[in-house]
């Protein structure tokens, strides 16, 4: 089922598009079935710098902001810009049918609250679980502030109209804590498009005279666990005796300066190389030379109901991941995995000897993998249930 085509307005607040690959896939999809599509969206830093621009069809507008560090205070001044900027960038617009609000944070429904007085509809796209991301990243307990952060999410559920949910599990959330009912709320899968991801020839130079390329490719904060990644690697070098690979991280975030410190601390630095981010042709070029890659997400409340971009990136390359064991982290991986008990960083190491030890079960991972983004996993799916959330929406 298809929407009938209007103008759709979506608002994001924590990437740039179209460097923010879902989002610029969702656009995609609704410009191609016809809808107008308008983003409202922060400024990047070295790409997407553009104040206003169209892009493929898809009308944007962006904002400076400034991304906080630091603890909850930080993010409070960022959220407040971004609101402000927001609300002065939608005025500029004419009718909208439709606001789509990706969080985080939870504030956007105030964007869409006005909007709705003028007859659009609100989708509430739940990117991440704002409780969940708020205990496992600042680690304060259950205090004001969380109270606050549950209450925006529950103003957010009872304003929208509809909810998109990357996964069951953020389903389950909206249908029990967000009362939302089960008609409602579609689950519209992160998944890369796999045309994008293909392989190309190894370069050997890459893996820096080693037999073996470690890979991760992703976000790094607090809760991303590339700490964990440094101390498993720390172990299958003291602990293993391995010395035949070199690793490469790929990415960046808040905590990238610890890391590269706490990889020296561990005595990681010519083993370890850190990118930054990096042009999509040289991700192409890390992940086709890539052995194993790297999904180190500890076990915290968002993480095991989260489903992992990068898992979904390693599979689309067609490369054997380990990971801890996450419930989401096995619903999208499946057989392509070894999961290490959570947090158990020896054992996620010796998961990564195991592999570099067997090519046959690498090449099997890398098949399976493959096969589950090109097929159950694919965004062709996710595109059906996006459209049918905008029918749900304008019924």
């Amino acid at each position: 089922m298809s929407a009938l085509p209007g103008e759709a307005l979506i608002l994001v607040e924590n990437l740039s598009v179209p460097f923010d690959r879902r989002v610029w896939q969702e656009c995609a999809t609704l410009r191609d079935a016809g809808w107008g599509v308008h983003v409202i969206c922060p400024q990047g830093t070295n790409r997407d710098t553009e104040a206003e621009v169209t892009v493929d069809g898809v009308h944007i507008l962006r904002y400076p902001l400034r991304a906080a560090t630091g603890g909850p205070a930080g993010y409070l001044q960022e959220y407040g810009s971004a609101l402000w900027h927001t609300f002065r960038l939608a005025r500029k617009l004419g009718r909208i049918d439709v606001v789509h609000a990706c969080n985080p944070p939870d504030l956007l429904f105030l964007v869409a609250l006005r909007l709705k007085r003028r007859g659009a509809k609100f989708i509430f796209d739940q990117h991440d679980l704002c409780p969940e991301l708020y205990l496992s990243r600042f680690g304060r307990g259950e205090d004001f502030l969380y109270r606050a952060v549950c209450a925006l999410e529950r103003r957010t559920y009872r304003a929208a109209d509809v909810v998109i949910a990357t996964n069951e599990s953020y389903k389950e959330v909206a249908v029990t804590r967000g009362g939302k009912s089960p008609d409602d709320v579609f689950v519209v899968r992160s998944a890369p498009v796999v045309e994008r991801f293909h392989r190309v020839p190894v370069e050997p130079e890459l893996k820096k005279g080693k037999p073996h390329l470690l890979a991760y490719l992703g976000v790094m904060g607090p809760q991303d666990g590339v700490d964990y990644a440094l101390r498993a690697l720390a172990c299958l070098r003291d602990e293993l005796g391995r010395t035949d690979w070199h690793a490469v991280f790929i990415g960046s975030g808040d905590a990238f300066d610890d890391m590269v410190a706490l990889s020296g601390e561990l005595g990681l630095g010519e083993q370890v190389e850190f990118t930054g981010r990096i042009p999509d042709e040289d991700l192409l070029r890390y992940l086709s030379a890539a052995d194993v890659c790297l999904s180190p997400d500890p076990l915290n409340p968002l993480n095991d109901v989260s489903t992992m971009n990068k898992i979904m990136e390693y599979m689309a390359m067609s490369r054997p991941i380990v990971s801890f064991a996450l419930r989401e982290a096995r619903v999208s991986a499946g057989e392509a995995a070894l999961y290490a008990k959570a947090d158990d960083e020896a054992e996620f190491a010796k998961l990564i000897a195991h592999l570099l030890d067997s090519p046959e079960d690498r090449e099997k991972m890398g098949e399976l993998g493959r096969a589950r983004v090109a097929g159950a996993l694919s965004w062709e799916n996710s595109q059906k249930a996006l459209l049918a959330a905008y029918a749900a929406a304008v019924r």
